[in-house]
């Protein structure tokens, strides 16, 4: 009865193994627990940004460029403005460009990536030479001819079709133009990982006896191929994310990126670049910024690659 009883008992999920074992990792890990306590920062930052005693676009002229003190714990900028309340709000910026961007670029280049692999054939060569041919063309190059097509477009008066893109534009302070851009830019790494990962779960024997039973494409797709790019698509999203929140500083950095009073790291160190000398806490806050936040994200991903990667777990 104790072996029946044994027997009956269900058997941990899928999802719940993997949270154990990321738990367990970032416990053994400590790079690992320091970059996601960052990244919950980064996010808590962000988020509670309209919290902080200071007001990111208030101006005090009479404390410009001030060093960090009790009252402005990382000083003031050009303009007087508190850097911790900028920091933040930049923050807020670059975690949403940067995630909704990858949703829109994964959702991309799992459908490219599917399609491709699944149709096979001249369709996969086709896509294929297409996918190399823009990579190809530096992508940081074509990001700033896409960003300032749309910034010349959306930002005048627009007319006809474009003018509800135009008020949405205006609304969001340019992130409009900065989402399309990363998200038409960021989906061709993703697409040849999900290929990679369709090919050879197309020809499994799941999957050909789904497809003997007489399971549409879009079944067999939806419920035996997806799932299991799921770990592909989210170590993908892993790298995805730090890269456009770069490219999304390196925008607003050359001035085709978001546009001002709207703080944003890489303004923020466009601005603190003209004062290195006399005032570098203006560049250096939000390189710093920056850099953590990356390090923290690849930090992350390489965790997760590590989990899901049976050869690098010892072919667990």
């Amino acid at each position: 009865m104790t072996v029946l009883a044994r027997d009956a008992e269900p058997e941990p999920s899928r999802d719940a193994a993997l949270l154990r074992s990321l738990v367990t990792h970032a416990r053994q890990n400590p790079a690992l627990s320091l970059g996601l306590a960052f990244l919950a920062l980064v996010a808590i930052l962000a988020l509670g940004a309209a919290l902080l005693p200071y007001d990111a676009y208030k101006q005090d002229i009479l404390h410009r460029n001030a060093l960090p003190s009790s009252a402005h714990w990382l000083g003031t900028d050009e303009l007087g403005r508190d850097m911790v309340a900028r920091l933040a709000v930049g923050a807020r910026v670059s975690l949403i460009v940067a995630l909704l961007s990858t949703g829109i670029a994964l959702a991309i280049g799992v459908m490219i990536g599917t399609v491709s692999a699944y149709v096979g054939g001249r369709a996969d060569t086709l896509i294929m030479r297409l996918v190399d041919s823009m990579y190809a063309f530096p992508d940081t190059l074509f990001a700033i001819l896409i960003a300032a097509l749309v910034k010349g477009q959306l930002s005048g008066q627009a007319t006809g079709l474009l003018s509800p893109l135009a008020e949405v534009y205006r609304l969001s302070g340019g992130l409009l133009g900065i989402l399309l851009t990363l998200s038409l830019t960021s989906w061709l790494t993703t697409a040849r990982l999900v290929r990679s990962q369709v090919m050879a779960l197309k020809d499994s024997e799941y999957v050909l006896a789904s497809r003997l039973s007489g399971a549409s494409h879009w079944l067999i797709i939806r419920t035996h191929i997806l799932p299991n790019c799921l770990p592909v698509i989210l170590v993908s999203a892993t790298f995805v994310v730090p890269n456009a929140i770069l490219l999304e500083a390196g925008l607003s950095f050359l001035g085709v990126g978001v546009d001002p009073p709207t703080p944003s790291w890489g303004t923020m160190i466009s601005a603190g670049a003209q004062s290195i000398q006399a005032f570098p806490h203006l560049l250096m806050m939000p390189a710093l910024a920056i850099g953590l936040t990356l390090l923290a994200f690849n930090v992350a991903g390489d965790a997760l690659r590590d989990l899901f990667d049976p050869a690098l777990r010892g072919g667990v």
